[in-house]
């Protein structure tokens, strides 16, 4: 009788022994990396995003954040994220374009006139689409956050009309839309990491760059820039991404954590960019920022210039799902 009771007890203990690696959640630790300081709305969105992993998975998900690029700018951190040294970063469509084409399509000079449209677009079948088509390239798309209209400083004029665009050696992202937009628009256009930028405008090496009003602010290139032109020639989301590498080991309950993170965390995010990009112009002007806006007929001759930028970029990117595109974008002006 007590060799049956042992016997019994011991089976139990065996089995509660081999039951708990199964029933046990493993801690897991990530590391996110942006370009932007961390007051920046990016920072911001990923501070929220951090918190909200940490309440969803009851401290179990650990996320360290890396703003201001101390792990380096975004062509370096998307490198380290295919390969699985970092987990997770935000970065604009243009960077995405070299591993998927069609992401061109939302870098389209003059392609959107509104948040409500581009919203429509990001939020609709054609950014689930887009999304859809990055874990072949060993990332997975989250969701999409708000970086802003992109304007024009420099140090030597306003722009307020295509021509003053005319010799003026203009810091873009390393994508070739962009070198093509300002190319067409008469402008000496060059690639660059946003860790070199501040440098090369206080040096005069470059004379202007091209950026939302807050990301200017954020920056402090009103210490090295005279003119802000709000040109709005590219309204850029924000594509949060995240390392196939990584997500391939995690559960698919941790895996629901991070998507729902991402979007109640993106919701914050567009709100708080919004916001901030339209204080930025006002406060970067009481910084001493000579502020212009350009005027329609002007923009209009702008989009002129850049029409054969958009039609070899809609060829590239996919006549079908421009098409597409499009259409949801007209859908929002009819509305109005």
């Amino acid at each position: 009788m007590k060799s049956r009771t042992f016997l019994a007890v011991a089976a139990s203990a065996l089995l509660g022994w081999a039951a708990a690696p199964a029933l046990a959640q493993e801690p897991v630790s990530l590391r996110v990396a942006y370009v932007q300081a961390p007051d920046h709305p990016h920072g911001l969105g990923i501070r929220r995003f951090a918190e909200l992993v940490q309440q969803k998975s009851g401290k179990r998900i650990e996320v360290k954040t890396f703003g201001s690029a101390t792990l380096g700018g975004d062509v370096a951190v998307l490198s380290s994220l295919r390969g699985g040294t970092i987990d997770m970063t935000v970065v604009i469509p243009s960077l995405l374009t070299g591993m998927v084409k069609e992401y061109v399509l939302l870098d389209l000079p003059f392609l959107f006139n509104s948040y409500a449209e581009a919203d429509a677009v990001l939020d609709g079948p054609v950014g689930k689409r887009l999304l859809d088509l990055l874990p072949d390239k060993g990332l997975i798309g989250l969701a999409y956050w708000d970086h802003g209209f992109r304007i024009v400083t420099n140090s030597r004029r306003p722009i307020a009309k295509a021509e003053d665009f005319a010799g003026l050696k203009l810091r873009v992202p390393q994508s070739t839309i962009f070198l093509d937009t300002f190319g067409a628009l008469g402008a000496n256009a060059v690639p660059m990491p946003i860790p070199e930028l501040y440098g090369a405008l206080e040096t005069r090496a470059m004379d202007g760059q091209e950026n939302p009003f807050a990301a200017v602010e954020a920056l402090k290139l009103q210490e090295v820039q005279k003119f802000a032109s709000a040109t709005n020639h590219a309204y850029n989301p924000l594509v949060v991404v995240f390392s196939k590498m990584k997500w391939d080991k995690l559960a698919p309950a941790d895996r629901q954590i991070l998507m729902d993170a991402a979007a109640e965390a993106g919701a914050y995010e567009r709100k708080v960019s919004r916001e901030a990009n339209d204080k930025a112009a006002d406060s970067l002007k009481a910084k001493g920022l000579q502020v212009n806006t350009v005027a329609p007929a002007e923009a209009a001759r702008m989009r002129e210039k850049v029409a054969a930028v958009n039609a070899k970029y809609v060829k590239e990117g996919g006549e079908a799902l421009a098409a597409e595109m499009l259409a949801e974008i007209e859908k929002v002006r009819g509305k109005r």
